[in-house]
């Protein structure tokens, strides 16, 4: 197995061999774009707030980070032993709080 894989495995992806969970497959397009860009702007607001020192601010960002990871399945209970309309839900529930 290289460094970078799969390992086989559609619910993991290897990299420098540490398991990170994918993004759940069953969610629409659009909800994935969506989840990921206010990722993107969690994870920017993060990294801002550890520059400026800001614990509140940096609490609030991560907090963001967490809410949308567990919207694209990446946290909290594992997206394939869950039914897909709850995992749907999971996601569209994330993007309500994220918005």
């Amino acid at each position: 197995m290289s460094e970078n894989s799969d390992g086989g495995d559609d619910r993991w992806l290897i990299v420098r061999g540490r398991r990170w969970r994918r993004t759940d497959p069953a969610l629409a397009p659009r909800v994935v774009e969506e989840l990921k860009s206010r990722l993107g702007a969690a994870r920017n607001a993060v990294k801002q707030a550890k520059k400026r020192g800001d614990e509140n601010d940096l609490a609030e960002a991560r907090r963001k980070v967490n809410i949308a990871k567990h919207g694209l399945g990446e946290r909290g209970e594992y997206w394939w032993e869950m039914a897909v309309e709850d995992r749907e839900r999971r996601a569209e529930e994330s993007l309500r709080e994220l918005r």
